[in-house]
C-alpha cells in the first residue's frame, strides 16, 4: 500500500515531533510520501494529484478541518468515486477537529494514528456522506464553483462569526474557543439584520421559509465542540443521511438567551426549539437566497459573502478509514 501524508504545519496543535511520529508509524505499514503544505489550497492540490494518480491507495491528513476540507475537495474534484478513488484517513491537528472527532476518532494525534493503524489491519472503514455547495443559477453567484463540505455550511450570523475569527487569527491570535466566544457577542451587538431576517429557504415541493436570520447546514453530528463539549445543531444529523438544517429567525437578546442556552445544553436527543427555530431533517437539495449578501463558511472556513447558495447532500461519496 502506498499513501500520501498531507501535513499543515501552520495548524493549531500540528508540530514536527507530531509529524515525524506519524511518519514513523504509517511506515511501519507501508509505503509513504509526505508533503508540508506550503499555501493555501495546496492541500487541494495535494488531493486532486492524490485522485489523479494510479498508485497512491490512501491519503492521510494531519491538520484541522480546514486541512481535511481542502484535501476533500481535491479528492472529489471529478466528483464522488467511493470505490475508485484513495481512502481518506485523518489525524486531529486544529483547535477543534469536527470531522475527525464526529468520525470516533481520540482527540490527539498520538492516539488517533493508533486507531487508524488499527483499523488499517482490521480493514475498517466507512462510506460517508458530504454536502456540496454552490452557487445559484440565474443569480449573481452562478459562477461561484461548487465546493464539498465535510460536516457543516454556515450562511449568515454564524458565518459573520467565523469570520472575525479568521481576522484575528490572521493578526496572529491563536484559535481558542474564548476567541469564538467573544466574537459571537460582537457579531450579536454589530449584526443589522437580527431582528429581522433576509434569508429565505426554498426547496423542492415545499412553500418557502422566509426572514431568517441564520442558517446553520449540518452534515453530521454534532455541529461542533467547546472543549470536550459537543453543541448538537442538528442531533439527527449523520454521515449516512443528506443534510439537516436549523434556521432562526429572530436573535433578539431573549432569544439570543434562550437559543444560547439550548445550544450548550444540546444532547444526541434534543437540539434548539422554539417558534422562532426552524428545524429540517435528510434534505437532498435546497437553496438559501438573501435579500443582501450574507457571509458564508464551510467547515469553519469563511468564504466571503453571498446573496445564494444551492446546497445538496450527497450520500456515500468517500471512503474513510475508521
Amino acid at each position: 500500500m502506498r499513501a500520501l501524508l498531507v501535513v499543515n504545519p501552520a495548524a493549531t496543535t500540528t508540530s514536527a515531533r507530531t509529524r515525524d511520529v506519524l511518519i514513523h508509524a504509517l511506515a511501519s505499514e507501508m509505503k509513504i510520501e509526505a508533503v508540508t503544505t506550503e499555501y493555501r489550497g495546496h492541500a487541494r492540490d495535494l488531493g486532486r494529484r492524490a485522485a489523479e494518480s494510479n498508485d497512491i491507495d490512501l491519503i492521510v491528513a494531519l491538520g484541522g478541518d480546514g486541512t481535511v476540507n481542502e484535501v476533500v475537495n481535491g479528492l472529489l474534484y471529478n466528483g464522488p468515486d467511493p470505490d475508485g478513488l484513495p481512502r481518506l484517513a485523518v489525524v486531529p491537528g486544529g483547535s477543534t477537529n469536527v470531522f475527525a472527532r464526529a468520525l470516533g476518532l481520540p482527540n490527539d494525534a498520538v492516539e488517533a494514528t493508533g486507531a487508524i493503524l488499527d483499523a488499517l489491519r482490521d480493514r475498517t472503514e466507512q462510506t460517508v456522506g458530504l454536502g456540496l455547495a454552490a452557487g445559484t443559477p440565474g443569480t449573481e453567484d452562478e459562477a461561484v464553483p461548487q465546493r464539498w463540505f465535510t460536516f457543516c455550511a454556515g450562511f449568515g450570523f454564524d458565518a459573520g462569526v467565523v469570520g472575525r475569527v479568521e481576522q484575528h487569527r490572521e493578526r496572529g491570535k491563536r484559535s481558542t474557543h474564548a476567541l469564538y466566544v467573544r466574537q459571537v457577542l460582537r457579531q450579536f451587538l454589530d449584526d443589522p439584520h437580527r431582528r429581522r431576517g433576509t434569508i429565505t429557504l426554498e426547496r423542492p415541493g415545499a412553500a418557502p421559509v422566509e426572514d431568517l436570520v441564520l442558517s446553520i447546514v449540518c452534515n453530521t453530528s454534532p455541529w461542533t465542540y467547546l472543549g470536550n463539549r459537543p453543541v448538537y445543531a442538528s442531533p439527527k444529523a449523520s454521515f449516512d443521511t443528506a443534510l439537516d438544517v436549523l434556521g432562526l429567525s429572530k436573535l433578539s437578546t431573549p432569544a439570543v438567551a434562550r437559543y444560547g442556552t439550548q445550544l450548550l445544553t444540546s444532547s444526541p436527543q434534543r437540539g434548539p426549539r422554539g417558534k422562532h427555530a426552524l428545524t429540517l431533517h435528510d434534505q437532498t437539495d435546497f437553496t438559501l437566497h438573501s435579500k443582501v449578501p450574507l457571509p458564508f463558511q464551510m467547515d469553519g472556513d469563511h468564504l466571503g459573502l453571498r446573496t445564494s447558495v444551492t446546497f445538496t447532500g450527497v450520500r456515500r461519496a468517500l471512503r474513510v478509514i475508521v
